[in-house]
């Protein structure tokens, strides 16, 4: 089976080539670390310590990683920690949001095992943790193989990944003989794993690690920034339009326009994919309103825009506190939703679609607690009424507003610990504490200056 797979993995990249070239010339995509990606890290320098390496995917995985990897820096601080991702986009939030806090910062390669290999043989990773359900078959059994452990931590699986899986499922129960724990977000994602072919005693529960992302401070340099640099104040409100996918930039430039006519209001969009940064624009272009990108040279003229587009990665929590109405996109169209509890966590006015089934058991909650408005299911056509009703009630009724962000913040904080739990139920697959570590560098330092 695993030559099956690999032969399709092989069969489905050349397939893929002429894309690929495709990105790379129009927007500079998989070019950066591809050597990485066939395994050679040359460039990678790590010290003798023994190696925790962590596996991200992309922006969103990395951004729910920041609270687990300050754990495992306070836990395990005599462990050298090595972050990856596959795209372009997380490598740069995790430069970003990881500088002080881990060794190394790389690409994970390709799925043979060859370049597998390489990969392992640079790193020699003592555990191995992988964020979600980033299963990787050859990864996974290559590091078997060698007994490095490998646990999956805030696993999740959605209805339409299970329904996938259920289609291999005789493969997959293979694969994930592999971990060693798995550590999942809810007990429904641990009933779907086990039905996958995970066995009841590795599996564990401890919550959603994107309701400790709250605790993770943004830069209040930013915010003041963008503050000052936009003119944003409380006198005019701001909608902040978060995660978008199209066509929902222009759902909401439609019902930004009519709430326009009737209140001071301003937009920021903040696209969830930086290729479409340009796409965006040139929809702000044919809209006619009087707009500014965050990346183009500053302009007196800039506190007058009527919309924003932050064209940047990584400052979008930044702009949290600054909105008096947050959307969270990739809902209106079904993308199963972003990420709603990073608004929430700052006391933010969350609206959000009706597609969220990525996040559901988060949604559900707040829903319970009505500490979010979500749309009801909608056709493109009338999706942007629908957002402009909705809209205007919220700017409208300033008590609802504070209700809603006072509840969601309430409900984030009543969550979080996840970091703590994982770190505790993982310990078992480090072989030595750190109180051993310690004492060994401290009896090798005696030896030296000896």
């Amino acid at each position: 089976m695993y030559l099956a797979y690999s032969l399709l993995l092989t069969l489905g990249l050349l397939v893929l080539i002429p894309h690929f070239i495709y990105q790379a010339i129009a927007h500079g995509k998989y070019v950066d670390g591809l050597s990485q990606r066939l395994g050679s890290l040359k460039g990678i320098h790590l010290s003798s310590r023994p190696v925790i390496w962590l596996h991200c995917v992309s922006v969103g995985e990395t951004q729910a990683a920041r609270p687990l990897v300050k754990k495992l820096r306070s836990v395990f601080p005599h462990h050298s920690l090595v972050v990856s991702t596959i795209t372009a986009t997380g490598q740069k939030l995790a430069h970003q949001v990881f500088a002080n806090d881990v060794d190394s910062i790389l690409y994970f390669p390709f799925d043979w095992r060859w370049t597998v290999r390489r990969a392992l043989n640079a790193v020699n990773p003592d555990v191995v943790l992988i964020m979600e359900t980033e299963l990787w078959p050859n990864f996974l059994r290559e590091c078997n193989s060698r007994s490095i452990p490998i646990a999956l931590v805030n696993g999740r699986i959605s209805r339409q990944s299970f329904r996938r899986y259920r289609l291999v499922r005789f493969f997959l129960r293979k694969v994930l003989s592999h971990l060693n724990l798995a550590v999942m977000q809810s007990e429904s994602d641990a009933e779907r794993i086990e039905s996958l072919g995970v066995d009841r005693t590795k599996l564990f529960t401890a919550g959603n690690l994107k309701f400790d992302v709250g605790t993770v401070a943004t830069s209040a340099e930013d915010t003041k920034e963008l503050e000052r640099r936009f003119g944003i104040s409380q006198d005019i409100a701001l909608i902040l339009a978060a995660s978008t996918h199209s066509p929902e930039e222009k759902i909401v430039i439609d019902a930004f326009q009519q709430l326009r006519q009737n209140q001071k209001v301003r937009l920021m969009i903040a696209p969830r994919r930086p290729e479409r940064f340009n796409e965006v624009a040139k929809s702000l272009d044919e809209s006619g309103l009087r707009w500014v990108r965050r990346t183009s040279p500053q302009q007196v003229t800039d506190s007058d825009a009527e919309v924003i587009l932050l064209d940047t990665i990584g400052e979008l929590p930044s702009v949290y506190t600054l909105a008096t109405v947050v959307f969270v996109g990739g809902s209106i169209v079904d993308r199963g939703g972003h990420n709603v509890l990073e608004p929430a966590s700052k006391g933010a006015c969350v609206v959000t679609g009706y597609h969220t089934h990525n996040f559901q058991a988060i949604v559900q909650l707040l829903n319970e607690a009505d500490a979010i408005v979500q749309l009801p299911p909608v056709d493109i056509a009338r999706a942007s009424g629908c957002l402009e009703r909705e809209l205007k009630s919220l700017l409208i009724d300033h008590e609802l507003r504070m209700r809603l962000g006072n509840e969601a913040k309430k409900i984030v904080e009543n969550n979080q610990g996840a970091a703590d739990r994982i770190v505790e139920i993982i310990k078992p697959l480090f072989s030595r504490s750190s109180k051993e570590y310690a004492q060994e560098e401290v009896l090798l330092a005696t030896k030296s200056q000896a």
